[in-house]
């Protein structure tokens, strides 16, 4: 039930700042149709998980560096995969409403990158992004490892992490501000997974 994301979305979502230009400066487009958002929200009885569109996006490149950029996530396409009808209904209202994602007064997240550096990792991860995420109208500087393959001028990024949806102020069935939840509870992390195509 913690979905974020993202954004946050995650979200992330910002990993089309990995597009790349072979010289000079350039600016690359996120194919928001051929991007993919997904979250998973976990409680103490179960898990929840669905999708999140990417509204749009560009990047900011130098040579093969990346130097800035933003992606847009469009939080009132927030879906619920795992439920259908008259449930799938319900708790994408839930997300949407003031309890989670307060989508009518903040209908989208942004994700800013401030600096992408190659650092190989687990999982054939090539970089380190961090930037700026903004939900609910709230920023938190985020980074997470990143896989990036470059070819012909479509770049190609993916990335799996964990964020704390109350940095955003989404407290809901939060265990670490109301006492005895018991099975009620909703873990605070959620997961975030993209997957991101961008186009000079």
């Amino acid at each position: 039930m913690k979905r974020t994301v993202v954004a946050l979305a995650a979200v992330v979502m910002s990993l089309g700042a990995m597009a790349v230009t072979p010289e000079g400066e350039g600016k690359a487009s996120i194919n928001a149709s051929d991007s993919k958002l997904e979250w998973v929200g976990e409680k103490v009885t179960g898990k929840h998980w669905g999708t999140v569109n990417i509204k749009s996006g560009s990047l900011m490149v130098n040579g093969d560096k990346i130097t800035g950029g933003e992606v847009v996530i469009d939080f009132t396409s927030i879906s619920v995969d795992d439920l259908q009808g008259e449930y799938k209904g319900k708790l994408e209202g839930h997300l949407k409403s003031d309890d989670f994602f307060s989508t009518e007064n903040n209908p989208t997240g942004t994700y800013k990158i401030k600096k992408a550096v190659e650092k190989a990792g687990k999982n054939g991860n090539t970089h380190v992004i961090t930037g700026d995420m903004t939900i609910k109208g709230i920023t938190q500087e985020i980074s997470f490892p990143a896989r990036v393959t470059m070819n012909d001028g479509e770049i190609k990024a993916f990335a799996s992490f964990t964020l704390d949806r109350t940095l955003w102020d989404i407290k809901y069935g939060s265990g670490s501000f109301f006492d005895d939840l018991g099975d009620k509870t909703i873990y605070d992390e959620f997961q975030v997974k993209f997957s991101l195509v961008a186009n000079m």
